[in-house]
């Protein structure tokens, strides 16, 4: 905004329709996390649109299909009411250029997520000028992946506090399965 304007860039006029502010939270979530689920609501309660995006590695085997993770984050997203679950492959700033969102939103646990972070974070604004929004973890969820959570529910721990009840279902199936 400039030093003389009145309204902030996301303002309308009465003749404008009301500009959506969108964000993206992108993510393999498999599974999506408790730790995942709080970054998602803060998101939410700043942002219009909340774009979840299921990222879709060909090289990568996922414990649970792509269809099954939309699914769940749908399911255990459903009270936000502002929440958009989409698969994509290829470059986020792809997803967001097609959808005109702005902004991508991350959760950082450690410093060590943000040197990583930070690298994407100044690709992508290179790339695209897609603007990235770090997030610092709620520290209760702070050590929290879903690659942690697979292995423990495999060797038997509880993960009952690390993610939502259908989650925890669909896993315990899943490894049942195995």
């Amino acid at each position: 905004m400039s030093p003389g304007s009145r309204n902030p860039p996301h303002a309308r006029t009465e003749s404008e329709e009301p500009v959506l502010r969108r964000v993206v939270c992108p993510g393999s979530f498999d599974p999506i996390t408790n730790g995942h689920l709080d970054i998602i609501a803060r998101a939410s309660r700043l942002y219009d649109v909340v774009h979840i995006a299921v990222m879709i590695n060909r090289s990568k085997q996922g414990l649970f299909p792509i269809e099954q993770r939309i699914a769940l984050i749908e399911q255990v997203t459903s009270d936000l009411g502002n929440v958009k679950v989409e698969a994509f492959h290829g470059l986020l700033v792809d997803f967001c250029k097609q959808r005109d969102i702005p902004a991508i939103v991350k959760g950082l646990r450690a410093v060590s997520d943000f040197d990583y972070e930070l690298q994407m974070a100044q690709m992508n604004i290179g790339l695209s000028g897609v603007e990235t929004l770090f997030v610092p973890t709620n520290p209760a969820y702070s050590f929290l992946s879903s690659s942690l959570v697979k292995e423990v529910a495999q060797w038997g721990g509880d993960i009952s506090h690390l993610v939502p009840a259908p989650v925890l279902d669909a896993l315990t199936a899943k490894l049942k399965q195995q």
